[in-house]
């Protein structure tokens, strides 16, 4: 943790760095409200503990300008007997809590890790609104999709453990996050986290937390993603890399929805909702006594399987115009477009890894085209492709009905006429957003015929 004193009684803000310094928290100091400017703009810090009256720039008008920069830094300010009106205000400005002098130092350090804890928190609430976006991330209308966000729809409203499972980039985790986005508490954090690239020393505490000498190292108390997640959702991605000893925590956690942190003496509850995900057989890990059969169990109570690329191929039209746009935008380029060739290209190939390897044929792509469009040339498969064995051709670019356009275009015709024109619906069918399949229409002048 790293804390701005703002203080323009030099005792006062060497006394607070003294307690600071004894609870092991490092700390900046300024006497004036332009110096603390200076420092807010070339560091970052956890908390401002500001003094309300401060010559030239007061607190409150330091407060204004940290909100007109966007500096997001939680503020405890701290004031002068009779000056609660003003500490009031600066409450409504955005501080987050005030301290009237003199002030006890435990009341201090309880404050200054409260607001920080909160503001961590705050940040992940604000990941976790990402989520609540108006387009899902869950592209195509193939039969197995069109399953699968049946099947989302139906166990988002509920609070049911949920196990996916599939190879790798196949879309696990924008499974996940489509149920967060959802649920009920799609306003609380969707916290994801990858189990498999987190030392076995170290994923315990990130998980629940650690108290203040729990072990070496740890030299102030910090809250664990269970805590921070809220009533929201925990994604545990890699699951089948749990330590067996996590394990047994994780399955506690699941029977009792409480949590303890290391070191800690205190159960907590726990309502965030565990989604997990593997590429593993967790089957014959358990039968190999790899995982706890207990803890699958738990885990398994909804099974959702995310579908290799290769087998949903008529996805891939769509995939690829989703696709080429994000990484279009991503690079700065918007009027790039896929030549029906290189679709053709796109659309013969297996795809060992899934989505994230069509991601990344189109990025490779994007950056090695000569003009506006897409060749089959621009298109690195990583193994020489061909024609299935049943000699079934996915598109027809020579006759012009292979174009990425077309192909969407058909679609869309194919959605509307199966919902009776109701654009909503059809959007659904599509995993496209209402806005989205609206442009679409009048992009290809649906909306005259």
């Amino acid at each position: 943790m790293k804390v701005l004193i703002i203080d323009d009684e030099k005792y006062i803000r060497e006394s607070i760095q003294r307690i600071l310094e004894l609870e092991k928290i490092d700390s900046v100091t300024a006497a004036n409200g332009e110096q603390g400017m200076d420092l807010l703009l070339d560091n970052n810090f956890d908390a401002v503990i500001l003094d309300l009256r401060l010559p030239g720039m007061n607190g409150q008008e330091l407060m204004e300008w940290m909100v007109e920069q966007s500096i997001r830094t939680p503020i405890i300010m701290i004031s002068a007997h009779g000056e609660i009106q003003d500490a009031v205000a600066a409450l409504k400005t955005g501080a987050k809590d005030y301290l009237e002098k003199p002030f006890e130092p435990a009341e201090l350090l309880l404050k200054l890790k409260y607001i920080v804890e909160n503001a961590h928190r705050e940040n992940l609430i604000e990941l976790g609104r990402r989520t609540n976006r108006e387009e899902s991330d869950l592209i195509g209308n193939s039969p197995v999709m069109v399953s699968i966000r049946k099947q989302l729809h139906k166990i988002a409203t509920t609070n049911a453990t949920v196990l996916i499972t599939g190879e790798s980039g196949t879309g696990k985790e924008v499974i996940a996050r489509e149920i967060h986005a959802l649920s009920p508490y799609r306003e609380e954090p969707f916290v994801a986290v990858n189990v498999g690239g987190i030392p076995d020393t170290l994923i315990e505490s990130e998980l629940f937390g650690h108290e203040k000498g729990a072990f070496t190292g740890a030299e102030a108390m910090k809250p664990g993603l269970f805590e921070l997640a809220g009533k929201g959702s925990i994604f545990l991605d890699e699951i089948g890399e749990m330590p067996a000893p996590l394990q047994v925590k994780l399955l506690r956690v699941l029977q009792e929805r409480k949590t303890r942190r290391l070191g800690g003496i205190r159960d907590m509850n726990t309502e965030a909702r565990v989604l997990a995900a593997t590429n593993r057989e967790i089957e014959e890990q358990v039968e190999k006594g790899l995982f706890r059969e207990d803890l699958f169990y738990r885990l398994n109570v909804v099974r959702i399987s995310a579908p290799p690329l290769r087998d949903r191929k008529e996805d891939i039209p769509l995939l690829a115009g989703f696709l080429l746009q994000k990484v279009s935008r991503k690079m700065g380029h918007s009027d790039v477009t896929l030549h029906p060739k290189a679709l053709e290209k796109l659309m013969y190939y297996d795809y060992p890894g899934n989505i994230r390897e069509l991601e990344n044929l189109l990025e490779r792509a994007l950056i090695y085209r000569e003009g506006v469009e897409i060749l089959p040339g621009d298109i690195e498969i990583r193994t020489d492709f061909s024609a299935p064995d049943t000699g079934k051709t996915p598109v027809s670019p020579a006759t012009g009905t292979g174009s990425l356009a077309h192909l969407e275009r058909e679609a869309i015709i194919r959605a509307l006429a199966k919902w009776e024109g109701n654009r909503t619906k059809a959007a659904e069918e599509l995993g496209i957003s209402r806005r989205t399949i609206i442009y679409k229409i009048k992009q290809f002048g649906l909306d005259q015929e």
